[in-house]
């Protein structure tokens, strides 16, 4: 990592371990760190973690003698990423509420607020690395988060650090323990804050209601029930009412039928011609044909193939083994360099 001594550097501090020792570690080296705890929209009388997580940040501040401020975001998180993610829901398709809340509320509520305070740069606790400006893969494969920042602004990319990128998450919790942060110990958060100990489904329910509708098994035989087709995404693991006992993955959905067509298995060797790509965003300029790798759901197998018509169409040479599904991030690597991505039209 580049030399930061004397730098400005706004670090989101989440209440976790990650965000803490990303800024432990930037202190330690000379930086001038302001930490920020963003809060985000949570419906009102759904549980969440959000009033402990500001306490930890605000201890793990006081941990390092750095300056803390909190940043309400809740209105680019209500537009940005919960409104978005119902309107894709509605819509039948697979939203990625992860990307978005990155590019809404992280790289762009947050930096925006951070460089209008005067902040050099930024920094997350994200597993990957910026190297020169481009978006690398973290070392450790197993926490390599590169697939949710395929949408951050490149402008933003250039001024973001990522201090975690060359470490593995059992050296972070070693180093939180060094550092003597107050947080050491904490367990890593689970799914999105704002349900709190509410699953998805729940929460969907909870928005759209029960409609209950028939499932399928792949050759058309109705073999159980379930609680509204606009629940579940493709691939999603599904509980049924049902006398044939699962486990059942999401095949294919019929929002105007409201059915379901069901698998024991999520697997389902695809070869599609064509993927057209919306809302793209590029790190750097892309070649015509240019062959890249493409992940199409968080540590899922790449697939090969090549970009056409400046990036807006993505033609597949291997196979899939599962659909690739309307509203799903496609993220384009060459190697370990994400080059950028799309949302799957």
């Amino acid at each position: 990592m580049q030399d930061v001594r004397g730098k400005r550097i706004y670090v989101g501090l989440s209440g976790g371990v990650d965000s803490a020792v990303t800024a432990a570690l930037l202190k330690e080296q000379g930086a001038l760190i302001t930490g920020v705890f963003i809060k985000g929209w949570y419906p009102p009388g759904m549980p969440c973690t959000w009033a402990a997580d500001r306490r930890d940040a605000m201890r793990v501040a006081a941990r390092l003698g750095i300056p803390f401020k909190t940043l309400d975001a809740s209105s680019e998180y209500k537009e940005g990423v919960i409104e978005y993610m119902l309107r894709e829901y509605r819509q039948g398709r697979t939203p990625n509420p992860d990307v978005m809340c990155n590019r809404e509320v992280k790289f762009k509520a947050f930096a925006q607020s951070a460089f209008s305070e005067g902040a050099e740069y930024i920094a997350t606790g994200h597993y990957a690395r910026s190297i020169d400006g481009s978006l690398h893969t973290g070392l450790d494969p197993a926490k390599d988060q590169s697939y949710f920042l395929w949408a951050v602004p490149k402008n933003v990319l250039q001024k973001t650090l990522f201090p975690l990128g060359e470490t593995r998450k059992e050296d972070t919790r070693k180093l939180a323990k060094r550092f003597n942060l107050p947080n050491a110990a904490k367990k890593d958060s689970q799914g999105v804050c704002f349900l709190g100990n509410i699953s998805m489904e729940d929460f969907l329910i909870s928005e759209f209601g029960r409609n209950e509708g028939k499932a399928l098994d792949e050759n058309g035989v109705c073999i159980g029930t379930h609680q509204g087709a606009l629940l579940y995404t493709l691939g999603s693991r599904i509980a049924l009412e049902s006398d044939t006992p699962g486990p059942w993955y999401v095949l294919k959905k019929d929002i105007e039928k409201n059915e379901l067509v069901v698998s024991h298995s999520r697997e389902q060797r695809t070869q599609t011609r064509k993927v057209l790509l919306l809302e793209t965003n590029y790190f750097e300029h892309v070649l015509e044909n240019q062959e890249v790798e493409a992940q199409f759901r968080y540590h899922g197998p790449r697939i090969t193939g090549i970009l056409k018509e400046s990036g807006s169409v993505f033609i597949p040479s291997s196979a899939a083994d599962a659909p690739l599904a309307p509203g799903q991030s496609l993220v384009l690597y060459t190697a370990d360099r994400c080059i950028g991505g799309g949302i799957i039209g």
